[in-house]
C-alpha cells in the first residue's frame, strides 16, 4: 500500500548555519520534487522571516522548523540559567515556526547534544526529572503559538538521556501534555532499535515528524537500512506527515564535526538530495 506522506529534506545537507542567503537553495529543493524544507534555527538572528516566508510561497514548499541544541542550551543542566538560555532560544524558535506556517519545532530540545556520560541512576532521575518538567514548560510556550514540539531520540554517542522509542514514549507520557509529541530519526534508530517496525509503533499516534538517511548517514536507499520495516511501521500508525531527508557535508567544518563526518559521503551533495528522493517516492509508492 502507498503511503500518503511528503518529502522534505534539510538544509544541513548543504550548508550550515541558516540565513537569508540559504534561500538559494529553495528552488533547486523544489526542482528535485521536494514539498517540504527543514530549516535549522542555530542562530535566530540571521533568520529574516519575510525573506524567508517569500522564498518559501515562491518556491511552493512548507517549513519544518529544527532546533540546535549546544551546550549552553540545557534543560537537564542543574544551573536554571541554562534552562532560561533554552527557553529564551525556544521562544524565537516557535516565533519563527509560527510566522512561517510551521505546525511544529523539532529536536532533542531535552538536554544538550553530546552530553553523554555514564551516570548513577540517580543523578540519571534528577535529570529525567528536569527534563519532564522543563519540557512541560516548553509545551505551555508552544501552546500559546498554537504548536506542538517534536521530541527526538538520539544515538547513546550523542546523548544518554533518550536513546530509543521507548525511552521517547516514557519521556511524552510523563510530559502529559498534548503539545509533546515524536520524531524518528532513521540514523538513530539504526544503531539502538532491535525492530525498527516496532519502534516506530512504539510511539503510535505521537509521530509527527520523521528523519531519514541511509545507516551510514549517505543516499537512501544505497546502505543496510531495512526500508521494508520502515513501511510497515509506517503503514502501522497511520503516518501522514513528512518524511525529510537529513544528512550533512564534510564541507562545513563545526558541523561536520559534531557530527563525525571526516569524508564525503556522496561525489556531490546535489546527487544525494536528488537520488534520495527519487529512492524514497518509489519506495513510498509501493
Amino acid at each position: 500500500m502507498a503511503l500518503d506522506v511528503k518529502f522534505g529534506v534539510s538544509t544541513w545537507l548543504w550548508t550550515s548555519p541558516f540565513n537569508s542567503e540559504t534561500i538559494a537553495l529553495f528552488p533547486k529543493i523544489k526542482e528535485y520534487g521536494y514539498d517540504a524544507v527543514e530549516i535549522p534555527v542555530e542562530d535566530p538572528d540571521l533568520i529574516n522571516i519575510p525573506v524567508v516566508a517569500d522564498a518559501l510561497a515562491s518556491n511552493g514548499l512548507a517549513p519544518i522548523i529544527c532546533g540546535a541544541f549546544g551546550p549552553t542550551r540545557d534543560l537537564t543542566n542543574e544551573d536554571p540559567k541554562f534552562h532560561q538560555t533554552c527557553f529564551d532560544y525556544l521562544d524565537r524558535c516557535f516565533d519563527i515556526a509560527a510566522q512561517l506556517g510551521a505546525g511544529f519545532v523539532a529536536g532533542p530540545m531535552y538536554s544538550a547534544v553530546g552530553k553523554a556520560r555514564l551516570v548513577s541512576p540517580e543523578q540519571k532521575k534528577v535529570e529525567w526529572n528536569l527534563a519532564v518538567t522543563n519540557l512541560r514548560k516548553v509545551c505551555e510556550r508552544a501552546r500559546v503559538q498554537g504548536l506542538d514540539i517534536a521530541i527526538e531520540t538520539l544515538n547513546r554517542f550523542e546523548t544518554d538521556l533518550i536513546n530509543t522509542a521507548g525511552e521517547l514514549k516514557q519521556l511524552i507520557t510523563d510530559i502529559n501534555e498534548p503539545e509533546a509529541k515524536a520524531l524518528l530519526d532513521g540514523f538513530h534508530m539504526n544503531i539502538e532499535e532491535p525492530s525498527i517496525e516496532e519502534a516506530i509503533k512504539t510511539v503510535g499516534d505521537k509521530l509527527i515528524h520523521v528523519q531519514v538517511s541511509e545507516n551510514y548517514r549517505g543516499t537512501p536507499g544505497t546502505g543496510q537500512t531495512n526500508w521494508a520495516a520502515w513501511k510497515r511501521g509506517l503503514e502501522a500508525v497511520n503516518y501522514k506527515g513528512t518524511i525529510s531527508i537529513e544528512s550533512f557535508t564534510p564541507e562545513v567544518k563545526e558541523l561536520a564535526g559534531a557530527v563525525c563526518i571526516w569524508k564525503p559521503l556522496v561525489p556531490s551533495q546535489d546527487g544525494f538530495a536528488k537520488e534520495g528522493y527519487e529512492f524514497l517516492k518509489s519506495w513510498a509508492a509501493e
